[in-house]
């Protein structure tokens, strides 16, 4: 048959204080161990890598730093120069559709254009600036004008 209740429940009570006397010894342990619990013992630094120590920095290797040099926004209209017109050369031009491809010469990118933003006598092969704009499809090669 079947153990008796009671001895079940005075087993589990028994277990329950045992687990109470280990958690008070654990919880006394780290008390005691915990050292004196200053700020000193707990501040951490960095240094010039990025490591984290417990020694401070060397006021020796200390650099200045002028607040004037340190830019917290995006930078001045007057400070970027005006960007260069990008170059190109018509690669593809459909005379009769009005429209063509300029292949950039500083990357592999191909920019679509109409001829309602080249000179008329635009042709396959010619040398050109141009800018770009966004359009439906991507970005469009606009203010075409040929050099040579």
């Amino acid at each position: 048959m079947a153990k008796s209740v009671s001895y079940n429940k005075r087993e589990v009570e028994k277990k329950k204080q045992e687990k109470r006397l280990e958690k008070q010894k654990r919880k006394e342990e780290r008390k005691a161990n915990a050292g004196s619990g200053s700020l000193d013992d707990m501040i951490a630094y960095v240094d010039e890598n990025g490591v984290i120590t417990d020694t401070p920095p060397d006021p020796v290797q200390k650099q200045k730093i002028d607040i004037d040099d340190i830019a917290v926004s995006t930078p001045k209209k007057e400070d970027i120069g005006e960007p260069e017109p990008n170059k190109g050369r018509v690669e593809y031009f459909n005379a009769d559709k009005g429209y063509g491809f300029i292949k950039s010469t500083s990357s592999v990118d191909k920019y679509f254009f109409h001829i309602s933003s080249a000179p008329a006598s635009i042709d396959e092969g010619d040398k050109v600036t141009f800018d770009l704009e966004r359009g439906k499809k991507g970005l469009n090669a606009v203010n075409i004008v040929i050099t040579e």
